[in-house]
This record gives structure tokens, C-alpha cells and sequence, in this order.
């Protein structure tokens, strides 16, 4: 299974390091690498399968990286399947991992019918909190907006992350949301 799970990195930072990737290298280590972080620390907190959030952890956003943020969850799953497939990963776990992908956006109300799809939504919101300049940085560079709509972009962004999440999650970032929104204020 380590063998999957570094090849599988592997081929998502060679994607985050290609120019067709619009969100540039960082998204690799400012964004999926939290995102990492933080579902294996829920893992542990939820009891969940590890082997599936972390696979699902890493390739959640390689169809933003790969194909751009519209339908990012979809287009992610299917890569997500092609490349488990090429790697002879089970089919069943396949489907837990694309379950995980599929439902990860908070801004899409898909239902999460297992924890471990929780976890990665949860992880993937959480990560927001560790790199708020990057969240600055899209307002600014992808979504082209001005000082004051991207302060908002950005108060918005964080609040719809943090009501999204699960209560083991909010108890660990609360701290951090709340420095967030006071300096954003």
C-alpha cells in the first residue's frame, strides 16, 4: 500500500508542477499537503480507514489541477479512477475513494454516506485557515478582484468553510477561525 500512496503523490505533484496547472505549484504544498495533514489527524480522532482519506486526501483537487475548478469533484474522480486502476488498487476501495472525492466540495450539497468522505470534505476545509493568502491570492489572481472584494472573498470563503464542517473539526479549528474573522473584520 506505501507503494500507492507515493505513487500516487508522485503524480499529483508532477501535476501541480505542470504550467496547465492555473493554481501554480503552491497549491501543491500551501493546499494539499494540510489538506493531508489534517485527515490524518481526524483519521485517528474518527477511527476511519486511513489508507482510503489519505489516497482520497491527495487526489481530491487533481481535477482543479488537471481541468480547472468547474466540476473539479467530478473530473477528479474519474482521474482518480483511471490512475487507481492503472495501479491495480481494488476496485471496491476505488469506489471509496472516489466517494470521497465526488463529495468533498462545501459548495456542492452531495451527501457524504461514509466518514471517511467527512474527513476529506472536513480536511480540505480546515486547510483554508493554514494558508489564508492563498485564498488572497485566487481573489486577486484567478478571480481578478479588487482590495475590498477580496477581503470579502475571502471573510465569505472562511465562513462557509468553517459552518461546512463536522464538530470534531470545527473543535480543532475554531482558534484559528476566530483570529480569522477578527482580523478580517
Amino acid at each position: 500500500m506505501e507503494n500507492i500512496k507515493e505513487k500516487i503523490r508522485i503524480f499529483v505533484e508532477e501535476e501541480c508542477k505542470k504550467p496547465t496547472n492555473s493554481y501554480g505549484y503552491q497549491v501543491y504544498s500551501n493546499h494539499l499537503l494540510p489538506v493531508i495533514n489534517y485527515a490524518k489527524i481526524l483519521t485517528k480522532k474518527m477511527n476511519a480507514n486511513e489508507e482510503i482519506v489519505e489516497l482520497a486526501a491527495t487526489l481530491h483537487d487533481i481535477g482543479l489541477i488537471m481541468h480547472g475548478r468547474e466540476n473539479h469533484h467530478i473530473t477528479g474522480a474519474e482521474i482518480a479512477e483511471k490512475k487507481l486502476k492503472e495501479l491495480n488498487y481494488p476496485e471496491e476501495k476505488i469506489e471509496q475513494v472516489k466517494h470521497c472525492i465526488r463529495t468533498h466540495r462545501g459548495s456542492k450539497d452531495i451527501k457524504r454516506e461514509t466518514k471517511e468522505a467527512q474527513i476529506v470534505a472536513d480536511a480540505d476545509a480546515m486547510s483554508h485557515f493554514d494558508r489564508i493568502g492563498g485564498i488572497f491570492w485566487i481573489a486577486y489572481f484567478v478571480e481578478k478582484l479588487n482590495q475590498e472584494e477580496a477581503r470579502e472573498f475571502v471573510k465569505t470563503k472562511l465562513t462557509k468553510s468553517f459552518n461546512k464542517l463536522s464538530k470534531n473539526a470545527k473543535e480543532i479549528i475554531k482558534p484559528r477561525y476566530e483570529a480569522a474573522m477578527m482580523l478580517l473584520e
